[in-house]
């Protein structure tokens, strides 16, 4: 049975050019990259090139660019390094919105005494400008939004926020880990002082993360050991990803105008067929600032998790923007915080196509898709109980 993989902002696979030009690092080369030998050095220069090459996909310096472990761990750093290097401030911005790498971090920092302020987000799932204006104060130490939601692909004015919050002296990160390679991004004509960047979202392993820190900008190093990443980072480099890591930024760079072309047709083809052919299905989320890959459906009185594993059964992979697979009866925070109706946001399913996929993959689901969700509303007896009612409020 064939694999339609349309889960692409959980994970992307290995580019096989990526692969083929980690694989000599893991044998052959299998030098330490900060040795002072040959054998090490000339691992070196291919670190040094993939960090070359990550920045001119953000537009930054090499110097600016400090591989990790993960897009948490990239997150972490950012947050706690702007807490660490301004200490007498004790309150944090964010969004309601944001994943778990900084949510559940700002959570456990409000345990440790610091405020934290959520900007809401309305119904289109579009940051509330005028409540993030009147959230910045003097003691505000960091601002952490992401720059594209990773379960509807809205984009957030984070140019726009981090310049507000540069007038007012006040550090700036993005979880940028869904945004890199699919929109672009130019760091030298930013105000943003963090980015963070996770790998295996843009089909280099996972494993390997990336975290921009602007020239210029107070850093204190959440990984404290040896001298890598100028004493940014301790703990021997992960060569194989960091090579791997350039390579996949090299190529991202080249096919991000199929991206916003021939994929984003795919995603707008595949959300408006089953948007006719499915009653009482929307899209989550605004439709016109998002990625050009991701497309949030709800469908009415079923459960996400029972469309997954019916698509499962015909290879079709996606996500849930539920959270009852973790044990939780409650819809994601995300939709939830965007207002979505509860009979809506239980049977939400996220879409989110990569380079990868074709015109065959779109037609899989558009054919699968419709017939499971008439099954499961047939066991509904909600649905059933409003009958030919539930058909016409659409």
């Amino acid at each position: 049975m064939k694999t339609v993989y349309l889960d692409n902002n959980a994970t992307t696979q290995v580019a096989p050019e990526v692969v083929e030009v980690m694989i000599p690092y893991f044998h052959d080369l299998y030098g330490n990259p900060s040795s002072m030998h040959s054998f090490g050095g000339q691992v070196g220069k291919k670190v040094r090139d993939a960090r070359e090459k990550t920045a001119a996909l953000i537009g930054a310096l090499p110097e600016e660019i400090i591989f990790t472990s993960c897009g948490t761990e990239s997150d972490n750093t950012a947050i706690r390094s702007a807490l660490a290097t301004n200490p007498d401030r004790r309150h944090i911005v964010t969004s309601r919105v944001e994943h778990p790498a900084v949510r559940a971090l700002c959570a456990h920092l409000a345990t440790r005494g610091y405020r934290v302020t959520e900007i809401a987000v309305d119904g289109e799932g579009r940051l509330d400008m005028d409540q993030y204006r009147k959230s910045l104060t003097p003691d505000t130490a960091v601002v952490s939004l992401m720059w594209a939601n990773n379960e509807t692909g809205v984009i957030f004015p984070v140019e726009e926020a981090a310049g507000l919050a540069r007038e007012r002296g006040i550090l700036f990160h993005t979880d940028a880990v869904q945004a890199v390679g699919k929109i672009s991004i130019d760091m030298s004509r930013s105000s943003i002082n963090m980015l963070s960047i996770s790998g295996h979202k843009l089909h280099a392993p996972k494993g390997i993360g990336v975290l921009f820190v602007r020239k210029g900008t107070k850093f204190s190093p959440f990984m404290i050991g040896g001298h890598q990443e100028k004493g940014r980072r301790g703990g021997t480099e992960n060569t194989p990803s960091i090579i791997g890591m350039g390579k996949a930024a090299e190529l991202a760079l080249l096919r991000m105008e199929d991206e916003n072309t021939r994929v984003k047709r795919l995603r707008d083809r595949l959300e408006s067929e089953i948007l006719k052919r499915v009653p009482g299905s929307r899209v989550n989320g605004d439709t016109v600032h998002r990625l050009p890959n991701t497309t949030n459906l709800s469908f009415e009185y079923v459960e996400g998790e029972g469309i997954l594993l019916m698509m499962d059964e015909f290879g079709i992979c996606a996500s849930s923007g539920s959270a009852c697979t973790s044990g939780s009866l409650q819809p994601s925070h995300v939709l939830r915080a965007m207002g979505v109706p509860f009979t809506m946001a239980h049977g939400s399913i996220r879409f989110s196509l990569s380079v990868y996929n074709t015109d065959e993959d779109v037609d899989h689901v558009i054919e699968k898709l419709p017939p499971i969700i008439e099954t499961l509303r047939s066991m509904s007896p909600y649905w059933k109980s409003l009958g030919d009612e539930a058909c016409a409020r659409f």
